[in-house]
């Protein structure tokens, strides 16, 4: 597998509850080639405090304070400053599994893809997940994202 660097935008916007366990997810990633770009969206919660301590954490963070203008907004915002060869939108309410990263890339790299989506999974307020199937990439492959 390449060392190809993974650009990662989480637009950030009233999500101060779930904000940390998204970052620390996106920081445990076994593919170590990562951008992360928190964007806080003119968030009136504690989210732009949350997104500073990160980044003194972690050199891999940026993060991007702007008045709040919505998620699109938020993602080409960043998307303009990204550098990687691979874009991965993740929201700020969100978590992935720790080699999630590292599954997606093999998986472009194999298939020659220019888009491609796993698996996810949906978990309620009661913490009851509920597993869903999305496999895709420009050159239409319906397969597990595992190899």
């Amino acid at each position: 597998m390449s060392e190809a660097l993974i650009s990662i935008i989480v637009p950030v916007y009233k999500v101060e509850r779930y904000l940390p366990v998204c970052i620390e997810s996106i920081l445990q990633q076994t593919y170590p080639y990562l951008q992360i770009f928190l964007v806080d969206d003119g968030s009136p919660d504690r989210c732009p405090e949350i997104c500073d301590a990160y980044a003194l954490k972690d050199s891999r963070i940026q993060v991007i304070h702007q008045e709040n203008s919505g998620l699109c907004t938020a993602r080409n915002t960043a998307l303009k400053k990204a550098e990687g060869k691979y874009i991965l939108f993740v929201d700020s309410d969100d978590f992935l599994f720790a080699d999630w990263c590292e599954r997606l890339v093999r998986c472009a790299e194999k298939k020659f893809a220019d888009l491609v989506a796993g698996h996810y999974c949906f978990v309620d307020e009661m913490g009851r997940p509920e597993r869903k199937r999305l496999a895709v990439s420009s050159r239409i492959i319906e397969e597990e994202v595992v190899d």
